[in-house]
């Protein structure tokens, strides 16, 4: 992965995003220190479907198959219904 400092990204930003689409994920780096990545659109989007499970797998997986926290219910009575005459 090559390491661009953040003035070259903005001076040269469409060979950034040409190396980019070539060569993968492109490291933006700031006084030195890791700033930001680039990155393809497609490899952003399967990254984050790996990150979302769906609500398929997460009640198929064994960590549904516990008690669900339920909140309690109230412990408050019926209200008595008032006649208006």
């Amino acid at each position: 992965m090559k390491h661009w400092p953040v003035q070259d990204a903005k001076a040269r930003f469409s060979e950034l995003l040409d190396t980019c689409l070539k060569e993968g994920p492109q490291m933006v780096t700031r006084r030195g220190a890791e700033a930001a990545v680039l990155v393809p659109a497609s490899d952003w989007r399967r990254l984050q479907q790996a990150a979302r499970p769906s609500l398929k797998d997460l009640l198929l997986s064994d960590e549904a198959r516990g008690d669900l926290p339920l909140p309690r219910r109230g412990r408050l009575r019926r209200r008595v219904a008032q006649v208006f005459t």
